[in-house]
């Protein structure tokens, strides 16, 4: 899978994301940031922000910053910052999810809704992910894993190389996702319609930095 597609791809929707998949994913969305985000003065990092759909959710008193690959989406995210008020919202940057250009330790909390099945190297994405996050702290994925019902995991095989062509892993399996990554979870619950989707609730193990 080619970044090029998944950029081609939210070119694409996104003038209907919102409508599309804005209230299908609703309840993944806010019970992530209601995990991430519990406690006051948090500085929390979205990775794929997309149109900024989760950041009315985020308490008055985070400090969010929202990163984003397409600029499309960006620019919708940003508006809706403006028209809602919502200040708590830092800022809104076009970056790589799996370059982060930010230092180690620079967030309490990091949260990846229905990115990780869309991020060419799911692995570096996780590592990116884990270095921004301070230890101990939280890392909440929402996303699309392999059905463990057997009809529908051979139908998402036989669609997987389409799905890769506009940059989606349609077969995305949890077990292989979670020992690439590195991640620590301690829960993981269906979310959204028909629990066809994961969240993840993950505790960033690794050392506190000496000195």
């Amino acid at each position: 899978m080619d970044l090029q597609d998944t950029l081609k791809t939210y070119r694409l929707f996104s003038g209907s994301y919102d409508v599309v998949f804005g209230p299908i994913f609703h309840p993944g969305r806010k019970d992530a940031v209601r995990i991430a985000n519990d406690r006051p003065g948090q500085r929390i990092l979205e990775v794929g922000v997309g149109t900024g759909l989760s950041l009315p959710y985020f308490r008055a008193d985070a400090r969010v910053t929202g990163i984003d690959v397409s600029t499309e989406m960006l620019a919708k995210a940003r508006r809706r910052v403006e028209r809602r008020g919502l200040r708590q919202v830092e800022a809104l940057l076009e970056m790589d999810a799996e370059k982060l250009g930010f230092p180690d330790d620079s967030f309490d909390a990091v949260l990846a809704l229905y990115v990780a099945s869309v991020v060419p190297n799911p692995a570096r994405f996780a590592a990116e992910m884990r270095r921004v996050c301070i230890p101990g702290g939280t890392i909440v994925i929402v996303n699309h894993f392999t059905s463990e019902n057997a009809p529908m995991r051979f139908i998402e095989k036989r669609l997987a190389p389409l799905a890769g062509k506009i940059g989606f892993h349609a077969d995305f399996p949890f077990d292989a996702f979670i020992k690439a990554s590195g991640l620590v979870v301690r829960e993981a619950r269906p979310s959204n319609l028909f629990g066809y989707w994961r969240l993840l609730r993950c505790v960033n193990d690794k050392p506190h930095r000496s000195g």
